[in-house]
């Protein structure tokens, strides 16, 4: 099935229709009579999108998509309108209140299965976002997203530059944005860093003289990196269900089929900037919240949820082609004793600046985590255990050579490290019968160096070597 679709008509001939319509198209059909069994449907079925009838017994589109919005598991289910001849206000009442579409009958199919798909294209869009917006909530990361936010910019693109003129004009004191005018041929040409359009309102002609060209934007817009994300609203000068439904599968968010009406114009671009700015702070929080859930707050380096993944990566490209590869335990010595004269701030300084310091002593290729209190790893690929070796010996003299200045010390503090490496891609590991040692083998074969690397002194580096 394509989606999960609820009609709410209280003539039960109406109902039928839709439902044929949207089942040849293999869209799952649910059906309600009234306001109240709508939204005991909405909670039980989820459905991916409404067909609501503009009047029902108890009420109408407007109000049951106002209830709708009221609560949480239902408020964003996207809602459209059909309705036999609706007058400007009823159609204005239902925009205001949250529809998304309000069409006539009767209805080309073809225009509304476009619809439909373009409904339910953005609300999967809009949900998996969501989604990933939760598990980053639940860990800690995301912060609530705000309805409101700046003014928004629109751009009016059209080839005829005197009534762009005019729309602007009737348009700038109802739309809360930048708006400006453009032609099809320079809309993206022109696009300065800091200025792009969070809605492209993209005009059609009467004739279809320049629709192509439109058209060709609109696929443009969808394609091109800093602007795939903007709200696209076509506007048609007069219906013609064909072209409006190819411009929804190109990409347009929405459409309108009968030319300019200043009211219905702005209640859907404040629509698509309103959706914009949600998803762009949903993206927003989802980057932020990944990027802490594998990193380390303090040294701005990969944590252990990271790193361990990534060693088995390594070891797999490994397996794939030949190269041994090389991984480092690298453990702060007397770390403790530092906390205990100078503090724990100190402590922090020592760690970041070690960091900052193991991190320029490697390649860019190379992975570095910190995976403990004081205890980093490394991961280099495609090395040799002559060079792994090199390298340790380099990281030891360079956490070492110099003193660290920390808070609470009158002089820069001697920090060294003691490093155990151990090898993969180069046969199995001593003491293991696994022929290929899985990352937390590899992991463990590096800790048990670290550990003899301490009991040889400190500030040293121990090699484990694989198993003959």
């Amino acid at each position: 099935m394509q989606g999960k679709i609820l009609i709410v008509d209280a003539i039960s001939t109406n109902r039928i229709v839709l439902k044929v319509k949207l089942a040849s198209a293999f869209y799952e059909v649910i059906q309600a009579s009234t306001a109240d069994e709508a939204c005991v449907a909405a909670l039980r079925h989820a459905p991916d999108l409404i067909i609501s009838a503009m009047a029902l017994p108890d009420g109408d589109a407007a109000g049951l998509c106002g209830r709708l919005h009221r609560n949480p598991q239902t408020r964003a289910i996207p809602m459209m309108v059909v309705a036999c001849r609706p007058n400007n206000t009823s159609r204005i009442a239902a925009l205001e209140a949250g529809v998304q579409d309000v069409m006539a009958k009767p209805i080309d199919d073809t225009l509304l299965l476009a619809r439909v798909r373009s409904l339910i294209r953005a609300h999967n869009t809009a949900a998996e976002w969501q989604m990933r917006d939760d598990t980053s909530r639940a860990l800690g990361f995301a912060e609530d997203t705000a309805d409101f936010g700046p003014p928004g910019r629109a751009v009016l693109v059209t080839t005829d530059t005197k009534a762009a003129q005019q729309w602007m004009q009737t348009l700038r004191p109802l739309l809360r944005a930048s708006l400006f005018h453009s032609t099809p041929e320079t809309a993206l040409r022109d696009l300065a860093p800091g200025r792009v359009p969070d809605v492209f309102i993209m005009i059609l002609e009467e004739g279809d003289t320049h629709s192509g060209e439109v058209l060709r934007l609109l696929a443009a817009v969808r394609a091109t990196a800093i602007t795939r994300h903007a709200g696209i609203l076509v506007v048609q000068p007069r219906t013609d269900p064909g072209l409006g439904a190819y411009a929804l599968d190109l990409g347009a968010d929405d459409l309108m089929t009968d030319g300019f009406e200043e009211n219905e114009l702005v209640l859907r671009t404040k629509a698509l900037m309103r959706r914009k700015r949600i998803a762009d702070q949903l993206r927003a929080t989802v980057r932020t919240g990944l990027k802490a859930a594998v990193s380390d707050p303090l040294t701005g380096l990969h944590n252990r949820r990271y790193a361990i993944p990534h060693l088995t990566r390594v070891a797999e490209h490994s397996a794939a082609t030949g190269r041994s590869f090389a991984v480092m335990v690298a453990d702060l010595d007397h770390f403790k004793q530092i906390n205990d004269v100078y503090g724990h701030a100190s402590g922090d300084a020592v760690l970041v600046e070690a960091a900052r310091r193991l991190r320029e002593s490697l390649r860019g290729v190379d992975m570095l985590a910190r995976i403990g209190g004081e205890e980093f790893l490394i991961v280099m690929p495609a090395t040799p255990f002559s060079e792994a070796r090199v390298t340790a010996s380099r990281l030891c003299r360079k956490i070492g050579s110099e003193g660290f200045d920390v808070p609470g010390a009158n002089e820069p503090v001697n920090v060294t490290v003691s490093i155990g490496v151990t090898m993969g891609g180069t046969g199995k590991l001593r003491g293991l019968t696994n022929e290929i040692p899985s990352a937390l083998d590899l992991l463990d074969a590096a800790d048990k160096a670290l550990y003899e690397a301490k009991l040889q002194g400190r500030n040293q580096v121990n090699l484990a070597r694989p198993a003959a």
